[in-house]
């Protein structure tokens, strides 16, 4: 026997009995950004890896450990995207999109990066994004967070997420703080990890970003990066707080909140959650006004977010909100002898002209049990069933599945009203 292929690790299948969740969740961000007027735009999930290099920035972990890069058959290094924002730029720069004009558009589909793989954090993983071109003000910032925060409403999961905010300034007041910053780390060099040590003179805020116990407890004393900002920053976050506070949305201030990639500048926010074990970001984004200039378009102001679908999916099913997902079929006919299935045929495919309704039609014979145990496993609500009799008296029966219902016989040519008034 051959043997037998499997996934590679960290890269997982989404099951049939799985994909219906996935299903629901698409359909809500889907119905979520329509209703706040924004398009979508799919870009390769191959690019170039000077992409990623320029805009996540070279001493990140995602460019320096993570991405998976290859050169191609003419010498040129080519890289599965990482992330969906610097695609966005690029895919805007290069076709006219964002100079001088306004655009709202989001995104979905896979992501690459070669991490550890763990419970809710694969190699590949799927990503939903939301981006905003050409708004400056922090109204902007304020809708996108309005709009994720109806996302967790129409989940049902409001109540488990946090909103962390904070604010990094324009680049000239974060190299002011750089170097306080930097100055402080200098002090506690020796107690600093690897990991921070590095990071301390190539992108020391990311030290502020530290999982380790020990270097949190020395940052409680770090200079903070809002005591550097100019008046017009400090309006800039002042205007978006005040703004959640108008709609009721609640959020704490994390100074030490700076995010992993390198172009994110004034607002940064993640909603956050404890529902999974450990604290984790389920939703992350910010401003980062500078990166369409970095990446070879006009400035451009700009905000976003982007959500791992992974982790919401894990999430639903960790509260136990997977209830009211749709099965995969509403209809299940069957014909009880071979004289009848010709019209088992041609009744299905008449009652699938019904909006929305799911028709799984029996193939392959067998009996009534067989055929009963095949309706079931199917997940339909109703089995309609086809025999000599009905098909004689143009009949069709009616058999509830998950209700304590009698059988019902339904006249052939006031079936299909009778089953879209019941679904």
């Amino acid at each position: 026997m051959a043997k037998q292929i499997q996934a590679i690790r960290g890269m997982n299948d989404i099951l049939p009995t799985q994909s219906p969740l996935w299903q629901k969740l698409e359909a809500v961000l889907r119905e979520t950004v329509a209703a706040y007027g924004y398009s979508e735009i799919r870009t390769p999930i191959v690019e170039s890896t000077d992409l990623f290099k320029r805009s996540i920035g070279e001493v990140t972990d995602i460019v320096e450990k993570e991405m998976y890069t290859f050169a191609d058959r003419n010498g040129d290094y080519l890289t599965l995207r990482p992330e969906g924002t610097a695609s966005t730029v690029r895919a805007g720069n290069e076709h006219g999109l964002l100079y001088n004009q306004e655009q709202r558009l989001w995104y979905m589909g896979p992501m690459f990066r070669h991490e550890r793989p763990q419970k809710g954090r694969y190699r590949q993983f799927h990503q939903f994004g939301v981006e905003v071109y050409g708004i400056a003000s922090a109204d902007i910032d304020a809708e996108v967070l309005m709009m994720s925060a109806r996302l967790w409403e129409k989940l049902g999961i409001s109540e488990h997420v946090t909103l962390e905010l904070n604010t990094l300034g324009d680049p000239a007041e974060r190299a002011l703080y750089r170097d306080a910053l930097i100055a402080f780390l200098e002090q506690y060099k020796e107690q600093l990890d690897e990991d921070c040590q590095r990071r301390m003179y190539t992108n020391p805020l990311r030290v502020l970003d530290t999982k380790n116990p020990e270097i949190q407890a020395l940052l409680a004393d770090a200079p903070e990066l809002m005591d550097y900002l100019g008046e017009e920053s400090r309006a800039h976050f002042s205007h978006l707080c005040e703004l959640l506070d108008a709609v009721g949305i609640q959020y704490k201030i994390n100074p030490r909140l700076v995010r992993g990639l390198d172009y994110y500048n004034r607002t940064v926010f993640e909603w956050v959650t404890q529902s999974l074990g450990a604290q984790g970001t389920v939703l992350a984004g910010g401003r980062y006004d500078g990166l369409v200039g970095q990446l070879g378009g006009k400035d451009t102001p700009a905000v976003g977010f982007a959500m791992g679908l992974e982790r919401i999916v894990l999430m639903l099913e960790t509260l136990g909100l997977t209830e009211d997902v749709p099965g995969a079929v509403d209809l299940y006919v069957s014909a009880m002898g071979d004289s009848c299935r010709i019209e088992a045929i041609k009744v299905a495919q008449e009652l699938r002209a019904i909006a929305g309704l799911k028709v799984m039609s029996h193939c392959g014979g067998g009996n009534f049990k067989k055929q009963m145990k095949r309706a079931d496993k199917s997940g339909a609500r109703i089995a309609i069933l086809i025999g000599e009799n009905e098909l004689a008296n143009q009949q069709v029966a009616v058999k509830f599945l998950r209700e304590e219902k009698e059988q019902e016989l339904v006249a052939r040519d006031a079936l299909a009203t009778y089953i879209a008034e019941l679904i």
